[in-house]
């Protein structure tokens, strides 16, 4: 019903619209109207009230609710429904949640705040309200098990664009699937499968994007790591804007890895990233190893070159980079 109010408001701007012709409309009584008034000015909307000539809506707040993603999405697939939360535990976790029982591909999960935001390797992800952007995707891709890994790299690849879309910075997308800018960690990704062993049943992009909070507000331990699209560029970013941009650039490399295959993920995310003989000191499931990156294979795993003058591929864990270097 709130998305009904405001699209009657939007619809009538010059003019009041009076509560009894929305409470006609919408085959409820005006005491109805008046109390969806009232939550809709709770959530933050600027409504004008006259007990003469109705309601007028005079400003609207940066919500990622459907109501106002919507308007803007112009995708054909992802974010045609919208699982919309002020907090939640987790938005992978939800997705998961309703992607066992049934939901369908392209429906994204949202929240204006986390409760228990998950990043990589058991992480809490930093999760204030109303500051960033938290959203998981369900997808259904018709593909075997061992491909699943490369959407982790085409979400990777989808943020990055959007990220310099919003701010005229070129992003660096850091094996496997954290996004700086300016040596600073702004985005990071949780993707998460579930397959048999010759199908994949759906899997879940979780999409984190530090949009707004200011830099004194992130927790002291990562305080000097991480950093917002509103610190880079000096402006507050619309989150709905950001939202379906993201919906819309993500939709667009999905479109490509179904048609064209994983080369053509494999090859934009290797510009994004730049690699490729970088020193780096890598963690992989309690392992500490270092060398020179050689490059990211078929699958998504880094191959490394030992300081020993082995090469091993890591295919999971946490990457430093060093002293810049480059391959003979």
């Amino acid at each position: 019903m709130d998305e009904a109010i405001l699209n009657f408001l939007r619809q009538h701007t010059a003019a009041p619209l009076s509560g009894e012709e929305m409470a006609r409309h919408l085959k409820v009584s005006r005491t109805t109207v008046w109390k969806r008034i009232k939550s809709l000015e709770q959530m933050g909307y600027e409504i004008e009230a006259s007990t003469r000539s109705g309601y007028r809506l005079l400003n609207s707040p940066d919500l990622l609710a459907p109501w106002e993603v919507n308007p803007l999405l112009k995708t054909k697939r992802l974010g045609k429904v919208v699982h919309y939360f002020h907090a939640i535990d987790s938005t992978n976790a939800k997705a998961y949640e309703l992607a066992s029982k049934g939901a369908q591909e392209g429906e994204v999960v949202v929240a204006e705040s986390q409760e228990k935001g998950r990043g990589r390797l058991g992480r809490l992800w930093f999760s204030p309200p109303f500051l960033n952007l938290y959203v998981s995707i369900i997808l259904r891709p018709d593909i075997p098990p061992n491909q699943a890994s490369l959407l982790t790299l085409m979400a990777a690849v989808a943020t990055a664009e959007t990220l310099e879309q919003f701010s005229g910075l070129q992003p660096i997308i850091k094996w496997p699937n954290d996004i700086l800018l300016r040596n600073r960690k702004i985005a990071g990704l949780l993707n998460e499968i579930h397959s048999e062993t010759d199908r994949v049943h759906f899997v879940i992009l979780g999409i984190g994007v530090n949009l707004n909070v200011d830099p004194e507000k992130f927790p002291r331990e990562i305080r000097s790591l991480a950093t917002s699209l509103k610190h880079e560029t000096g402006k507050t970013v619309l989150r709905k804007v950001f939202l379906s941009s993201l919906l819309e650039t993500t939709e667009k490399w999905y479109k490509i890895f179904l048609k064209e295959g994983g080369l053509h993920i494999l090859k934009a995310w290797k510009g994004w990233a730049q690699i490729q003989g970088k020193k780096v000191r890598v963690t992989s499931f309690g392992e500490v190893l270092t060398g020179v990156a050689i490059d990211v294979d078929s699958d998504g795993a880094l191959i490394l070159g030992t300081e020993d003058g082995k090469r091993k591929r890591v295919v999971a864990g946490d990457v430093e980079y060093q002293v810049k270097s480059h391959l003979v």
